[in-house]
């Protein structure tokens, strides 16, 4: 019944799982190294997915989809705005969405359509190192402006992710360090009589107050063209003043997935960004974030950040992906129309833990611009720059 369930990474991912009485299953990851040498290792017992209620504090887990270990901080009550979803009966309650963002340049075809909200349970987690280069997913998506007002630097904190209720498959482990990140001992403490065995420390209480205004996730917009299926979340992370003007910086998730049989490849990119301001900018290019990935039914999704500045406090964007299907089909597939938003700025938060008795040191990200010393301690926030060529939006900036 559980294994239903998952993905054919999950399928991958656990082996050699026995059922136990019940339901509990003991999972056993394996590696492979170059050299082809397989190590399996026991990581617990599989518990059975909440169909109702949330999942607490200090709950570890495994990503159905992307395959990583994780552990869970604290729960996100957000907004879904499903295009897939029949429109309700008359009479109930129905929202725009930015529908009317979308026109017929945008090849989305979905002019005045409006739109079912529903409200949906998402969790803050961190995500296990030693599993994220196997993830097709960024592992520092989530970011944060510099305190300086004249700063254009971003902050970057490696191994935190926004993960929905359905995609939690949780488990249970006797180890009293079952996940290996930075923060886990910095948030977390291990209380062996409680269920989950893990309980969260005022340090992860503060940094969530201090950070509530640019982590909080309150928007999921998503759409399915031809079997692919687009998720987009956007977060507001702040106004910076420059002497000819005020500029809003958002940061949006895009999460890709095959439904499908056939194997499809993201070629090219179209944005359409509108401002309040009454500007209207078309972005084309190649691939997403330096890549053009394939969808295959064996690892069918993709997980990306990046990030738009606007001279305006709102906003709208909406465009499609070019893709190629294995028995080389083109079609476009719709990016769903989400707005740009701000809120009152408060520079007080910018992911950084230093103010909750913690001392972490920079370290410059790989391939990234801006300061760095290799020689400090791994951060848990990382200087980065976004892209800012021409002072134009690229649409898809890599970080």
């Amino acid at each position: 019944m559980l294994i239903t369930t998952m993905s054919p990474l999950m399928s991958k991912a656990i082996s050699l799982c026995h059922f136990r009485p019940r339901f509990n299953l003991v999972v056993r990851l394996f590696s492979v190294s170059i050299y082809h040498n397989t190590r399996l290792a026991e990581v617990g017992r599989l518990e059975l997915p909440k169909a109702q209620g949330k999942y607490e504090t200090g709950q570890l887990f495994l990503h159905r989809v992307f395959g990583y270990r994780g552990v869970i901080l604290f729960p996100w009550l957000a907004r879904v705005y499903d295009r897939d979803l029949p429109n309700q009966a008359k009479g109930n309650q129905l929202e725009g969405a930015s529908s009317d963002a979308n026109d017929s340049g945008s090849g989305g075809g979905n002019t005045g359509k409006e739109v079912q909200k529903k409200t949906h349970t998402f969790y803050q987690v961190l995500i296990d190192q030693r599993d994220c280069p196997y993830i097709r997913a960024q592992t520092e998506a989530v970011t944060f402006l510099g305190n300086q007002e004249s700063s254009r630097s971003l902050y970057a904190i490696p191994g935190l992710d926004y993960v929905a209720h359905e995609d939690i498959l949780p488990y249970s482990s006797g180890e009293q360090h079952p996940l290996q990140h930075e923060l886990f001992d910095k948030f977390l403490a291990h209380q062996p009589d409680k269920d989950p065995p893990f309980v969260a420390q005022e340090t992860l209480r503060a940094w969530q107050k201090k950070n509530h205004p640019w982590l909080e996730l309150s928007d999921v917009h998503k759409e399915t063209t031809e079997g692919i299926r687009v998720t987009v979340i956007p977060f507001y992370m702040g106004c910076r003043e420059t002497p000819a003007a005020s500029v809003y910086w958002w940061r949006y998730c895009i999460r890709l997935e095959n439904l499908g049989e056939l194997s499809v490849q993201l070629r090219e990119r179209h944005w359409r960004i509108f401002s309040l301001s009454g500007t209207l900018e078309t972005v084309r290019g190649r691939g997403v974030v330096g890549q053009e990935p394939i969808l295959s039914p064996r690892l069918p999704a993709f997980q990306y950040s990046s990030h738009v500045s606007l001279q305006a406090p709102s906003g709208h964007m909406w465009g499609t992906f070019r893709m190629e299907r294995e028995d080389g089909h083109m079609f476009d597939c719709r990016i769903p129309p989400f707005s740009l938003e701000s809120k009152p700025d408060d520079n007080s938060g910018n992911g950084s833990i230093d103010d909750a008795n913690t001392t972490l040191g920079s370290k410059q990200p790989s391939g990234a611009s801006g300061g760095g010393d290799d020689s400090t301690p791994s951060s848990t926030t990382t200087p980065t720059k976004p892209n800012t060529k021409n002072n134009k939006n690229d649409g898809d900036d890599a970080v």
